[in-house]
């Protein structure tokens, strides 16, 4: 069994030795554990301080691309490094690198297929109070939107199979780690929380640039992967709202034209028409989609067996002998 722990890394210079020297060296169930840097197109000196702290391998980005594409990227490269199970932290060390051996157990054992590192976030003292209200309702709403009982939605402290990775697919270019967890909803995956450590912070997040911006990119990224995975629910209840509205325009024209005095409430009728053929369109919308979604479900599994392919091309080329000229 091989391990690899990877690290999407950008302008790291001062911590990533740090974070890399407390790594464990060994964990009772892998014959194997590697360390991955996952270059985010930094412009310090980030990958020759990760290199000589003991890196084993560095996965260079061309550019800045953000953290979602440096998750994506590092567990390409994982796999095409032949991982078994692969954790993810990160590069400043936010994340006690003490409880990998817990956040790996529950795989070993056959109880998860997705482990996430809960930080409790209602308590967490490094969190503002408006914070930790907002990381609960966040982690609440995405609970809904997975199906799954979610504690700590945010947190980027997470170890997955090989299989799940392979079935890992994200859109946003905000955070993975939304996404991902309606994904794996979506896709019934074994997915377990277990109480992690943090450190104090060393910087503040690059991520949440202020309240206003976090709560814009969070929004956005659950309504569209939630769109995606159930398309014909979100536009079911659209269509039932509007319809509701045009039915209560219509029955409160009909009131006043059973008075006599329906003429001069002509415009509720407008608005009821129109509002029951927009709520009618918009369910068939949602029958669109939904045709669409399973389309594309389909698309993704035939991703998937090509993505197996390609990594065990690319792995069995890597380990076959160059021959000598």
């Amino acid at each position: 069994m091989k391990l690899i722990i990877q690290i999407p890394c950008y302008n790291e210079a001062e911590s990533i030795a740090h974070t890399l020297s407390l790594l464990p060296r060994q964990i009772e169930g892998f014959d194997q554990i590697e360390y991955l840097v996952v270059d985010d197109g930094s412009t310090d000196a980030s990958v020759q301080i990760a290199r000589s702290a003991g890196a084993h391998h560095i996965a260079q980005m061309p550019h800045h691309a953000g953290l979602a594409t440096a998750f994506t990227t590092g567990l390409d490269a994982s796999l095409r490094l032949g991982a078994d199970v692969i954790v993810n932290t990160d590069a400043d060390n936010q994340y006690d690198a003490g409880d990998i051996p817990r956040l790996v157990e529950p795989i070993l054992t056959g109880q998860a297929e997705l482990v996430v590192g809960d930080r409790g976030v209602a308590t967490l003292k490094n969190f503002s109070p408006l914070k930790r209200k907002l990381q609960t309702i966040g982690s609440r709403v995405v609970s809904k939107a997975a199906g799954l009982e979610i504690t700590d939605a945010t947190s980027g402290f997470r170890a997955m199979t090989r299989e799940v990775a392979l079935r890992t697919m994200v859109l946003s270019e905000y955070s993975y780690t939304l996404e991902t967890l309606i994904q794996a909803g979506h896709q019934h995956t074994k997915v377990v929380f277990i109480p992690i450590h943090t450190n104090p912070p060393r910087r503040p997040s690059r991520l949440m640039r202020g309240v206003a911006d976090y709560l814009k990119n969070s929004t956005i990224t659950i309504m569209r992967s939630y769109a995606m995975y159930r398309p014909l629910r979100v536009f079911t209840a659209i269509g039932i709202l509007l319809l509701g509205f045009g039915f209560a325009l219509g029955v409160r024209f009909l009131i006043y034209y059973l008075r006599g005095v329906g003429g001069g409430h002509v415009q509720s009728l407008i608005l009821a028409a129109v509002l029951t053929i927009v709520g009618i369109q918009t369910f068939m919308i949602g029958l669109v989609a939904d045709l669409i979604a399973f389309n594309r479900k389909m698309l993704e599994e035939l991703m998937v067996r090509v993505r197996k392919m390609e990594i065990e091309g690319g792995r069995n080329s890597l380990d076959r002998p160059s021959s000598d000229s």
